[in-house]
C-alpha cells in the first residue's frame, strides 16, 4: 500500500517536462487511475464518480479541482467516472462526455469552456479498463487567475467541494501561489529621475488631483484652502500624495502617466505605445497612428483621432428624440483608460482601439481576473485582487477611472440610458496563447425595437437589459431568462430565435414628453437631497417626497416613485452621505 501511495503522490507532483508536454496515452492514463484507486481516500485533486452527467457539477468541479491543484502544487487534477468514490472499485459508467450537451444543443466541452474564467485546459479520455469502461476529466491547473465557473470560484476541502470565497485564506494563497500579489506598476525604477517626466503631464496632474480632492471633500468652505494647498505643494510632496511615486522615487505608473516619450527606454522591454487603426467596412486599414508617453495627455490625443459624428436617425428613418453622438465620450475614455489600468505589462504588446464605421475594438493582454463580467455588474464592488494596483491608485487620485470596480458597470448603464447596445466583451486568448481582453463599443442602433423599449421601459433593471441585448445580438439566453422576459412581454418567437417584442407604443417625436417619460440621472436627484439638508439642516421623509415626486419619470407609478425614494436614501445612507435620526415613522434625515 504504500509504494502505491508514494507512486500516487509522484505522480501528482513530479511529472517531468517531457510528460507535460506530451498527451499521456490510454495504457498510462489507466495504469494512473489503478494508482489513484489505491489510495484510501478521495483527495483534493482526485474525485470519483459513477454516471454523473450534470454539466453544472461538472462546471463546478473543474473550478474547484483546477483550483485544488494550485494549492497541492500539482501539475493536474482529475475526475473520474467508473469508479465507486467509496469501495474504489471498477463499476463502468455510461458517461459520454463526447456526445453529453451543456445548455441548448451547445457540446459538453464548448459549453464548459465558455462558462468558465480564465478559459480553462482541459480534455476527456475514454479508457477501456479491463474491468470496465472509464471515463477521465484531465484539468491543468490556471496560470493566471482562479478558475470560475459562472461567476463562482470554487475550492476543494479534502474529498468536498465547496465556495472559495468562504476560505479567504486559501483564496490569499492561491493568489500569491499565481503571483498576482506582486504589483508590476508599484515597483522603483532607480536610475529614473523628476527630469525623466514631462512637464505638461505634471502641470495637469496637479490640475486633476486638485478636482479629486475637491470632489472628495463635501465641506465646500474647505476648497479654497485645499486648492491653496495643492498649488503650493513642490512637484515631490504633490506626486507622493497623489500615489504617483513611493517617498520622490519614480515607479513604474509615473512614468506611464506622466513619463517623456525619450524615457521609454527605462520600461524595456515593454512596448507602451496605443495604436489607433482607422478600418473601413471591408476591414481595411484606411489610417493609423501610434501614441507614446505620458498616456495621462496620451489617451485625449488618441480619443480626438475617432470619428464621433451626430446621429440624429434611427435605422428605419426616424428621428431620436435628440440627436446624439456616436459614441459617449466618458464611455470611450473610460474603455481606453481600463486598457491602461488592467494591462498585464509582462506580457509584452500593446494597447490597440481599432475603429471601424459602426464600432469600436479596445484590446490589450492580460487575465481578466474578476470571476466574470456579470460578477462585476452584479456585486457593484471591486474585486479582490487588481494585478496594478499601485498604478490604479493614481489614476483614480488623477481622475482616469472611477473608484475601483464602479466604471464597468457605469459604461452599461451609460449605453443603456443612451438606448445604444451594451458593451460586449471577449475574453479569449490571443494568437499567440497570452490571455486577452477585447471590448467592443457599438456605435449604431442594432435593433429599433429594442431602442423603443428602453425609450419607453424605464423601470427595467439591468440584468433585464443585459439579456434583451442579447436576444438583439442573436446570442443565446437561458431557459430560465427567456421565460421572465416572455412573461414580461419584452419578447417573442421560439427558441434559440427569439426577438425583442415589437409591441410596444410608437414613438411620437413629441421630446417634451420624452423627457418627463425618461426621467433624470440619480445623480441629480441624489443632489437635489443634499442640497436641501445642506439649506435646512434636516428633512423628514415627508419632504424628501414632496421635494423629488414631481420630478420623478411619468412613466412610473405612485407606487413605483415611493419606491425609487425610499431605494435612492437608503443607497445614500449605505455609501454615508446621509443618515436618520429618530423612530422609523418620525425619523429626520441628515448629511453624516
Amino acid at each position: 500500500m504504500r509504494d502505491n501511495l508514494a507512486a500516487a503522490s509522484g505522480c501528482l507532483n513530479r511529472t517531468s517536462v517531457r510528460e507535460r508536454e506530451q498527451h499521456m496515452n490510454t495504457a498510462s492514463l489507466i495504469a494512473l487511475v489503478d494508482q489513484f484507486r489505491h489510495l484510501p481516500h478521495e483527495r483534493a485533486t482526485v474525485e470519483f464518480k459513477s454516471n454523473w452527467d450534470k454539466p453544472e457539477d461538472i462546471g463546478q468541479y473543474l473550478s474547484a479541482l483546477g483550483n485544488a491543484a494550485i494549492l497541492e502544487g500539482h501539475d493536474r487534477a482529475w475526475m473520474i467516472w467508473g469508479v465507486d468514490n467509496t469501495t474504489h472499485a471498477i463499476i463502468s459508467t455510461t458517461f459520454d462526455p463526447f456526445s453529453a450537451k451543456g445548455e441548448g444543443n451547445q457540446s459538453l466541452s464548448m459549453w464548459l469552456t465558455q462558462n468558465t474564467l480564465p478559459r480553462p485546459d482541459f480534455d476527456f479520455h475514454e479508457l477501456p479498463h479491463p474491468d470496465g469502461r472509464i471515463v477521465a476529466l484531465e484539468i491543468h491547473p490556471p496560470r493566471a487567475a482562479p478558475l470560475a465557473f459562472k461567476g463562482e470560484r470554487y475550492i476543494r476541502i479534502n474529498s468536498h467541494k465547496t465556495k472559495l470565497s468562504q476560505h479567504p485564506d486559501k483564496e490569499s494563497r492561491l493568489w500569491a501561489l499565481l503571483g498576482q500579489k506582486e504589483d508590476w506598476s508599484g515597483q522603483v525604477i532607480a536610475e529614473a529621475t523628476l527630469d525623466d517626466l514631462d512637464p505638461d503631464a505634471v502641470i495637469a496632474a496637479r490640475q486633476r488631483f486638485e478636482e479629486y480632492l475637491l470632489k472628495s471633500e463635501r465641506d465646500q468652505q474647505r476648497h479654497e484652502r485645499i486648492k491653496a494647498q495643492v498649488r503650493s505643494w513642490d512637484i515631490p510632496t504633490l506626486l507622493n500624495k497623489a500615489h504617483i511615486t513611493k517617498q520622490g522615487r519614480i515607479t513604474r505608473s509615473a512614468l506611464l502617466l506622466l513619463g517623456k516619450d525619450e524615457a521609454t527606454h527605462l520600461l524595456s522591454p515593454v512596448d507602451v505605445k496605443m495604436t489607433w487603426v482607422l478600418r473601413d467596412e471591408h476591414n481595411r486599414t484606411v489610417d493609423s497612428q501610434h501614441f507614446s508617453l505620458p498616456l495621462l495627455l496620451s489617451t485625449g490625443k488618441l480619443a480626438g483621432r475617432i470619428r464621433n459624428i451626430m446621429l440624429e436617425h434611427m435605422p428605419d428613418g426616424q428621428l431620436f428624440p435628440t440627436a446624439v453622438p456616436r459614441y459617449d465620450g466618458w464611455v470611450l475614455r473610460e474603455a481606453l483608460h481600463n486598457c491602461i489600468a488592467h494591462r498585464d505589462y509582462r506580457l509584452g504588446g500593446k494597447i490597440n482601439v481599432v475603429e471601424y464605421p459602426d464600432r469600436l475594438v479596445f484590446s490589450n493582454l492580460g487575465q481578466f481576473l474578476p470571476p466574470s463580467v456579470e460578477w462585476m455588474l452584479e456585486h457593484q464592488s471591486p474585486p479582490e485582487h487588481y494585478r496594478n494596483q499601485w498604478l490604479i491608485d493614481g489614476m483614480i487620485r488623477l481622475r482616469m477611472i472611477d473608484q475601483a470596480g464602479s466604471g464597468i458597470r457605469r459604461m452599461f448603464e451609460t449605453q443603456r440610458d443612451r438606448f445604444f447596445p451594451l458593451p460586449d466583451y471577449v475574453l479569449d486568448p490571443a494568437d499567440n496563447g497570452y490571455p486577452r481582453v477585447e471590448v467592443t463599443i457599438s456605435g449604431n442602433i442594432l435593433d429599433v425595437n429594442y431602442t423603443r423599449l428602453l425609450m419607453k421601459r424605464h423601470d427595467l433593471d439591468l440584468q433585464q437589459v443585459l439579456s434583451l441585448d442579447r436576444v438583439q445580438k442573436k446570442k443565446p439566453i437561458s431557459a430560465d431568462k427567456a421565460k421572465a422576459l416572455r412573461a414580461d412581454k419584452l419578447i417573442e418567437g421560439r427558441a434559440p430565435n427569439f426577438f425583442v417584442s415589437a409591441k410596444v407604443a410608437a414613438w411620437t417625436g413629441d421630446k417634451a414628453r420624452y423627457i418627463r417619460n425618461r426621467g433624470l440621472d440619480d445623480t441629480y436627484y441624489r443632489q437635489l437631497i443634499l442640497d436641501y439638508l445642506e439649506k435646512y439642516g434636516q428633512a423628514s421623509r415627508q419632504d424628501i417626497n414632496a421635494l423629488l415626486l414631481t420630478k420623478l419619470s411619468d412613466v412610473l407609478s405612485p407606487a413605483q416613485k415611493m419606491n425609487k425614494i425610499r431605494n435612492l436614501m437608503q443607497a445614500m445612507r449605505k455609501e454615508a452621505l446621509i443618515q436618520r435620526e429618530g423612530s422609523r415613522t418620525n425619523a429626520m434625515w441628515r448629511i453624516k
